[in-house]
């Protein structure tokens, strides 16, 4: 494709909210270019998150549920469907200094962007942080998870453990008394680092035990989680604890340094969108889905902020060039 054809939208990004973007602006007849991504990239998963899922109980229109990754091509080809067009590669650079707006695959060197689009929607995601542990990733979804209210349901009666000390993982880990019978927080310090609300709730809650000064070491489990290693770190000793659930809350981080220096973001890296809108600080450009939510962080959340970007894109595009 050369660089004078010029796209009225490009999606950035196809999880939930970039997928529901490409469905509604194909069907407003904007034929949407998604670059969804390489699937070697954990930062840049086509299909975002959910690609990394088993079951989601918690989409509607499921009663039975359904497979992450299944969810997600059935999103993909709706957009197909109706005219968008995927491309499963990286983007490597962007330029919003100017309309119609530069993207570029590959080298990001090159004096011309791929692809040029009137507006642009980015829908890049988040990802959680993880331990960087063998069978981490593997196991996720078998045990290991980093989602609480995706995934709590699925551990009832279980022995779990929650990762961190902030208020991410405090709030986890009390939810996740509703349905597990103990759930161990373990924190690399002698206290937690959540407000003085989150600690009183834990420290209050029977169901809830500590393991201070630790971190884990080890994932243990070849299909399921079977349990982990953990350190004391004074100490250096190590035991083995028969968890059958782990999760981990120690943060996530936006994937938005593509966008370093042009979208405006807060300093922990979400882009800023205007109240009640998915516009950016450059007009033109819009931002949904976890890329810029830090509080809800749902598939479905997601996918009504891909509506809502879809929608406010189909407007501008019609105040602006016409």
């Amino acid at each position: 494709m050369s660089a004078s054809d010029v796209r009225d939208v490009i999606i950035i990004g196809s999880g939930p909210a970039g997928l529901t973007a490409a469905v509604y602006t194909a069907r407003a007849n904007l034929s949407p270019l998604i670059i969804e991504g390489e699937p070697s990239s954990m930062s840049d998963q086509p299909g975002g998150q959910l690609m990394l899922t088993t079951e989601v109980e918690n989409f509607p229109g499921f009663p039975e549920g359904i497979m992450g990754p299944e969810l997600m091509m059935n999103m993909r080809a709706q957009a197909i469907r109706f005219g968008a067009e995927v491309l499963t590669e990286k983007v490597t650079k962007v330029d919003f200094s100017a309309r119609p707006f530069g993207v570029w695959i590959g080298d990001p060197d090159a004096s011309e962007p791929t692809f040029r689009g009137q507006s642009i929607i980015v829908s890049t995601g988040a990802r959680s942080l993880m331990l960087g542990l063998e069978n981490e990733y593997r196991l996720i979804g078998h045990g290991v998870s980093t989602c609480a209210t995706c995934d709590g349901f699925f551990f009832r009666g279980h022995h779990i453990a929650v990762v961190g000390g902030g208020d991410s993982a405090v709030e986890e880990a009390t939810f996740l008394t509703k349905f597990a019978d103990t759930v161990t927080i373990i924190h690399r310090r002698d206290e937690l680092r959540a407000s003085k609300i989150m600690q009183d709730r834990a420290l209050n809650n029977p169901k809830i035990k500590f393991l201070w000064n630790s971190t884990v070491t080890k994932v243990n489990g070849d299909t399921s989680l079977s349990g982990i290693d953990v350190q004391h770190l004074p100490s250096g000793e190590t035991t083995t604890h028969p968890f059958t659930g782990l999760f981990v809350a120690i943060g996530h981080k936006p994937n938005t340094d593509l966008f370093a220096g042009q979208l405006d973001m807060l300093p922990s890296g979400y882009l800023i969108t205007a109240p009640g809108s998915t516009r950016t600080n450059v007009d033109g450009v819009f931002a949904c889905g976890d890329v810029q939510d830090s509080i809800y962080r749902q598939a479905i959340t997601a996918a009504g902020s891909g509506c809502m970007a879809a929608i406010d894109a189909e407007r501008w595009l019609e105040a602006t060039l016409h």
